[in-house]
């Protein structure tokens, strides 16, 4: 299959899988966060939740990566020496790949987050209070649920996103399908081929996580039209 090249493609496929879920992971927290501090009271957090949503956003993907990634590992090198260690440290292309994709969609899932939490009428926090329920319960019990329900087609959308960028972390040595795919076209010299199939897995990749997200949305959605009704 693919000249001999199919099951190196597929590891490829399951190298790209597991980056891309374990960005979403760091990009949840960190967007979590962002709408805390873009909703917060306090001034200098929501400035500093803003600045983040606004730059980030603001910056090409493949721009980040390259700077993150580059300008990172030079920072660690510069500041090793200071802390006593003398050889070259070289960061690995998959935590760095990680790290720098849920730093960059994280920015993204700040603003789905806000606009969910800021969705949910005041009433219902105020409801839950009313019931001697604690600021911590209000928000787990009430604020949450809703929260998701009303993020997961931001979130959805965020999720198809970071799964095809995963596909630029492969300039920096990461060998994910992508990179994979580049060395087998360039050994057969039928880029054509391998293209193709790369494009055919994240196509189907994606096709599987919409089913999955949708039919989390409904089951957050039980409920809600009959009782607008």
């Amino acid at each position: 299959m693919l000249n001999g090249y199919g099951s190196t493609i597929l590891e490829g496929a399951w190298l790209t899988l597991t980056l891309a879920l374990t960005s979403m992971a760091v990009a949840i927290v960190l967007g979590l966060l962002g709408a805390a501090f873009r909703l917060s009271p306090i001034k200098w957090l929501s400035l500093l939740g803003e600045t983040y949503a606004t730059v980030i956003r603001g910056i090409p993907d493949l721009v980040l990566i390259l700077l993150i990634f580059y300008g990172g590992q030079d920072m660690v090198n510069r500041l090793a020496p200071l802390l006593g260690y003398d050889d070259y440290i070289d960061i690995n292309p998959f935590i760095a790949g990680v790290f720098t994709m849920g730093f960059i969609f994280g920015a993204y899932l700040s603003e789905t987050f806000r606009g969910a939490f800021m969705a949910i009428p005041k009433g219902q926090a105020e409801a839950g209070a009313a019931y001697g329920m604690s600021g911590m319960q209000v928000f787990f019990r009430v604020l949450v649920p809703q929260m998701i329900r009303l993020a997961i087609p931001g979130f959805t959308n965020n999720w198809l996103v970071l799964t095809k960028a995963t596909a630029l972390i492969s300039v920096v040595g990461l060998q994910d399908m992508m990179f994979k795919a580049k060395s087998a076209a360039d050994a057969t010299r039928e880029p054509f081929t391998f293209y193709l199939a790369v494009a055919a897995l994240y196509l189907v990749l994606t096709s599987v996580s919409l089913l999955a997200l949708r039919y989390l949305e409904k089951r957050y959605s039980v409920g809600i039209k009959a009782a607008d009704l």
